[in-house]
């Protein structure tokens, strides 16, 4: 009988998986570790077999422990869509093994949805896995403890400081950023109405959730236009498209003031190049709000809507 394989959660999963980073980030800098350039193989990756097709369970094996200097990347099945380039968000299913022990430390659910993952910040070995791989591609890498969870090792994995890590990854689409998926939202949108008080109610039409991030423009206002990154005062009020529910509103507080690249991707990218004074109405994919994974967060999984007031905004 086959033992089970130990399974988290997208949100473990992106705990995990990063590398070590500073509480304020240089945005601009490769993790060290991890290269732009494309990563070729080596004696230690051609030596793990991989059977099976893409996008289902594979079958693995090499001779442990694995000792290498480099991470090194083999592609076992060469796909022939676009290539993972540096700071793109990509869906993966991958198997995760402790290099020195041979033992299986994680898998994705490769019968259910591809856990969505942004390529930076990660563990710098797996990154250099990533990059260059393409859509469609099956990839091998061999990652030394230096470019993995180093001398500290993973707690969490139960992986040791010191030991070497082997991932088997299939690359199974690479995810638009939110501004470049943003379209025009036309149809079946919902009806908004305000009491006297400026205060909004959203009636959704009895539709399923939009798959796409589709904004409509209520009110073009006049003000500065907001830039990425900006500061932001807004009101708004956010609905589940799948509860009906209203999850946060400031309407009835006062409005918030943050960062467009402090919130849900989703939200940020509605905000950016509209004019101060503007109302608009978003509705979000799980994929740029919360997440696919219904278990990683309160909201995970369901489709957003947000109702937004632009009141000022501050160059970052």
């Amino acid at each position: 009988m086959p033992r089970a394989l130990p399974l988290l959660t997208v949100a473990a999963l992106a705990v995990a998986l990063v590398g070590c980073s500073s509480a304020q980030p240089d945005t601009n800098s490769t993790p060290d570790g991890a290269s732009d350039a494309c990563v070729g193989g080596g004696a230690a990756s051609d030596a793990v077999t991989v059977t099976g097709d893409f996008g289902t369970a594979p079958t693995v094996s090499f001779d442990a422990p694995m000792t290498v200097d480099a991470t090194q990347r083999t592609v076992a099945i060469e796909g022939t869509g676009d290539a993972i380039t540096r700071g793109a968000t990509a869906s993966l299913q991958f198997t995760l093994y402790n290099g020195t022990t041979g033992d299986v430390l994680t898998q994705t659910d490769y019968t259910s949805d591809a856990e969505t993952i942004a390529v930076d910040g990660l563990l710098p070995g797996l990154e250099s896995t990533l990059i260059c791989s393409t859509v469609g591609s099956r990839v091998v890498g061999v990652v030394p403890p230096a470019e993995g969870f180093g001398d500290a090792g993973s707690q969490q994995l139960g992986v040791e400081g010191g030991q070497a890590l082997v991932f088997v990854l299939d690359v199974i689409d690479i995810i638009p950023s939110a501004a470049d998926a943003m379209t025009e939202w036309t149809t079946d949108v919902p009806k908004v109405v305000r009491a006297d008080d400026g205060t909004p109610t959203i009636t959704l039409p009895e539709t399923d959730p939009p798959a796409d991030l589709m904004l409509t423009v209520l009110t073009e206002g006049d003000g500065a236009v907001v830039g990425d990154g900006d500061s932001v005062t807004v009101d708004y009020l956010g609905m589940s498209w799948d509860t009906g529910e209203v999850f946060d509103e400031s309407f009835s507080k006062s409005p918030a003031t943050f960062a467009t690249t402090g919130v849900v991707p989703g939200f940020g990218a509605a905000l950016v190049g509209q004019k101060v004074g503007s109302t608009v109405l978003v509705t979000i994919p799980p994929i740029y709000a919360y997440g696919t994974d219904p278990n990683a967060a309160q909201l995970g999984g369901q489709t957003l809507v947000f109702l937004i007031d632009i009141k000022d905004s501050a160059a970052s």
